[in-house]
């Protein structure tokens, strides 16, 4: 019984739902059967259902059938059959309660069926009231809104020829709908075919583009949303779909729950990143104050999770805008956000990073130093200090050292393809930086330019203040 679907449901049950629960399977609407209800006080009692031990079913049997000699195997399996299926009817009741308007909308169909028109136009009414004063305008919001329309036209299509049908509307709201949801079924696929290796064919995104590019629907908050962000995955020089996207996220923010805004912040932080990788640094500032206004709001904090990428986003933006003291406040305050099994990491990294931008080159090499990170990416990244506090230090040696070893660990290690030409060039550059002769100034400004037009290379201004300071 341990191992069985029953347990594993009801461990996920909150106080409040085991109480609800219990009212459901004494109610014969619900359960007729006792063992059942026998076996659902056995495992909420001095809380068996957490303690392992008594999860056999031949303990459970001894409880909810007392009295009976010996276990019965097929009759334990069968109260656990029957008490599954009673547990799984009051999930699918109190999911249906949480839409108020589809449970509206599903007493009217009844009514519909059963021709008691008064008391159908009445849920029908009360399912638009709802509707209007719903909280949200997205794609849940978007199919109610379609689905109201048809039970309104399966109403009207029994009245007669003469009746007005609401077929337009009806075909806008399906469309909508649908365009709605495949645009953000886009994004999520763009997204993830950006950062894996796979392939995916997305089946009439093309005809839907140029659809919403021609007609006047991107008044409609959760299909604008998706279009700017889409286009800001699929299209990541042209700067007008970002601001269209961050117009969105700032006047209808509020229209999606945070699970959704969550989504569209993380596009609109991915293209800034994308673009400060390719050297573009004016969206620092951009990619920062998305970060901030998302964890003020709870926004980026998913499930009581902050990721330990977006964590050290925060940190490597903050401190290139010498937004020091936020730095700070935010390492100490939101720390905690970070899975548990990431934080030391994250943290110790994030305070090497602090002291590294502001100068504290001690402090941040004793912390860089101690440890190698078990993310490839971050490891690099504090290489990557340790290499420009060697440089600007002169410590040839010690310079020379980490330039092999981290060309070494690179090949050792899996590097996307992106990550490994940007680390290379920059290797690659720091080299010439140390043999270019600093009193001719021909060969310098032929470095700086070669310097300026290569790309990847996210160190593009460190390298050329570098080449500035040498005296000619």
């Amino acid at each position: 019984m341990l191992k069985s679907n029953l347990i594993t449901v009801l461990r996920s049950f909150s106080k409040k739902e085991m109480r609800e629960l219990r009212k459901w399977l004494q109610s014969p609407a619900h359960n007729q059967r006792e063992d059942v209800i026998l076996l659902f006080e056995y495992c909420i009692e001095d809380r068996h259902l957490y303690k392992d031990e008594f999860l056999e079913k031949e303990a459970a049997f001894k409880w909810v059938f007392k009295g009976e000699k010996g276990f019965n195997d097929a009759k334990m399996r069968q109260c656990m059959h029957f008490f599954m299926k009673s547990l799984e009817e009051f999930l699918i009741f109190q999911e249906l309660l949480t839409d108020e308007v589809k449970s509206k909308l599903a007493l009217a169909s009844v009514y519909r069926k059963r021709k008691l028109t008064k008391v159908f136009m009445k849920n029908i009414a009360s399912s638009k009231s709802l509707q209007d004063k719903f909280l949200y305008r997205d794609g849940l919001y978007l199919r109610n809104e379609y689905l109201t329309l048809q039970e309104e036209y399966a109403y009207a299509v029994t009245q007669g020829r003469d009746v007005k049908l609401n077929l337009q509307e009806l075909s806008d709201a399906l469309d909508a709908t649908f365009i709605s949801d495949k645009l953000r079924q886009a994004c999520h696929m763009k997204a993830h075919q950006t950062v894996y290796n796979v392939k995916y064919k997305i089946g009439m995104l093309d005809e839907v583009l140029h659809y919403v590019e021609n007609n006047n629907i991107l008044d409609i908050p959760a299909i604008a949303a998706y279009y700017y962000g889409l286009k800001t995955i699929t299209d990541k020089t042209e700067i007008k779909h970002f601001v269209n996207l961050r117009e969105q996220l700032n006047s209808n923010g509020d229209l999606f729950p945070k699970s959704e805004q969550r989504e569209m912040y993380l596009m609109a932080i991915n293209y800034c990143i994308g673009r400060i990788n390719r050297g573009d640094q004016d969206f620092f500032r951009e990619a920062f104050e998305l970060n901030r206004i998302g964890l003020e709001k709870g926004i980026l904090i998913n499930n009581g999770v902050i990721s330990r990428f977006n964590f050290n986003n925060v940190v490597k933006l903050g401190t290139f805008l010498k937004e020091f003291d936020y730095v700070d406040s935010f390492i100490d305050d939101f720390q905690e956000y970070v899975e548990e099994k990431y934080r030391d990491n994250t943290v110790h990294y994030s305070r090497a990073k602090w002291f590294f931008e502001k100068g504290d080159y001690d402090d941040a090499m004793e912390l860089l130093i101690q440890v190698e990170y078990d993310d490839v990416l971050l490891t690099l990244s504090a290489r990557l200090m340790l290499l420009k506090i060697f440089y600007e230090r002169d410590e040839t040696t010690a310079l020379d050292h980490l330039i092999e070893s981290t060309l070494s660990y690179m090949r050792r290690k899996k590097v996307l393809g992106y990550h490994k030409a940007n680390y290379k060039n920059i290797i690659r550059f720091t080299k010439k930086l140390i043999k270019v002769n600093p009193y001719i100034s021909a060969d310098k400004e032929k470095l700086k330019t070669e310097i300026e037009n290569t790309k990847p290379l996210t160190e593009t201004k460190w390298l050329v203040k570098q080449l500035e300071k040498m005296k000619s």
